[in-house]
């Protein structure tokens, strides 16, 4: 198992974001993790990163526990985090938020990695040394993805990689998702778009309050008629259950 996560509780002040949430993702997985607005899904993401602390639980990774270790050791480890609304440095070049990826490798080999950025995204090579800034929200996303890749990640978590992008770069990022995990890329995905993610996902998780309420298959999941009815109000019966969930 790539990804073994136990009992693991995050907290903000009084608020009770993840509650002992155990999560599994196998080598070469794409996992999604679903649940409504305020569910805990970014909470989640980001305890895994270690951007925040959890207060208990564990996290392992390739075999080594990590609960403890710094948001640069995990990265140096191979997990890396594309976080919601992309992040990304609009002041510096695109070439400058790509080259961000890599301040945590030794050695000048980045460069191999730099030109397979851009063979992947004609766009940004077109645009390496204007200020990012000047990217639509799609390209954004295909920059902060690769800011990801120069880093050589085992594990990418995606934290609402669709947000606000239009339906054309919508699909084309799936695809990519996909053509990411067949060159050897887990995939931990958060996504609002949940028909979508159980379309790409082998495995699905869906939080309620902090929770893992619901796990299956994603193809069970998607099938799945009380989904709606028990998590999202009981209101969706006439529709599809899963183009409820946001």
């Amino acid at each position: 198992m790539l990804l073994e996560v136990r009992g693991l509780d995050v907290r903000y002040g009084r608020t009770h974001a993840v509650k002992s949430i155990d999560l599994d993702l196998a080598e070469g997985e794409i996992v999604t993790v679903l649940g409504a607005n305020g569910a805990g899904k970014t909470s989640l993401l980001r305890a895994l990163q270690g951007a925040i602390k959890s207060g208990s639980g564990s996290v392992r990774f390739a075999g080594e526990v990590l609960t403890h270790a710094s948001p640069a050791e995990r990265v140096r480890r191979g997990m890396m985090l594309v976080p919601e609304g992309r992040q990304i440095f609009v002041s510096m070049t695109v070439e400058e938020n790509l080259l961000m990826g890599a301040y945590l490798r030794r050695g000048a080999d980045w460069h191999q990695d730099l030109s397979q950025i851009y063979d992947r995204f004609p766009n940004l090579a077109e645009r390496r040394h204007m200020k990012a800034s000047i990217l639509s929200g799609g390209e954004q996303q295909m920059l902060a993805i690769g800011r990801a890749l120069v880093s050589r990640p085992r594990l990418i978590m995606l934290d609402e990689p669709s947000l606000g992008l239009s339906p054309l770069f919508v699909n084309n990022l799936f695809e990519l998702i996909k053509e990411l995990n067949r060159s050897g890329i887990s995939i931990l995905l958060v996504e609002q778009n949940t028909a979508m993610a159980l379309d790409v996902a082998e495995r699905g998780y869906v939080l309620e309050l902090g929770r893992v309420v619901l796990s299956d298959r994603a193809d069970a999941l998607s099938r799945d008629p009380a989904l709606a009815e028990a998590y999202l109000g009981g209101h969706a019966s006439s529709q599809h259950p899963i183009d409820q969930i946001a």
